[in-house]
């Protein structure tokens, strides 16, 4: 199962593996004090689609296409995390305060149509 968590809030036992999805650090979060077991860089939007992007909401169709198409050449970064989720949660940690058009809900839509149905 895959789950979003804002990385500003509390952690929870219910969360399972919490992967901060983030190509920058949170801001106003120190290293130390954000719970988390893993930090996927290489996940997230380019830096050069993350600035075109500027989460702007009429941009978002676009963006969700362009970071898919991404996504689409970076198999061995995301496949992990379906294999985790294939029987724990995993939590994806978002720093964006727009979770409807952030990329990591496009990344939670984009992982659970490439997860494998359960043997």
């Amino acid at each position: 199962m895959i789950s979003l968590k804002h990385a500003y809030d509390a952690a929870s036992r219910a969360d399972g593996t919490r992967v901060l999805v983030e190509r920058l650090w949170p801001r106003g979060i120190r290293k130390e004090a954000l719970a988390m077991d893993d930090w996927l860089k290489d996940v997230a939007p380019s830096t050069e689609l993350r600035k075109w992007y500027a989460h702007q909401p009429e941009r978002f169709e676009e963006f969700t296409r362009r970071y898919r198409k991404e996504l689409d050449r970076k198999q061995a970064v995301w496949e992990p995390l379906l294999s985790k989720a294939a029987h724990h949660r995993v939590t994806l940690l978002f720093a964006t305060h727009d979770v409807e058009h952030s990329s990591a809900q496009v990344l939670k839509d984009y992982l659970q149509e490439h997860a494998h149905p359960r043997e």
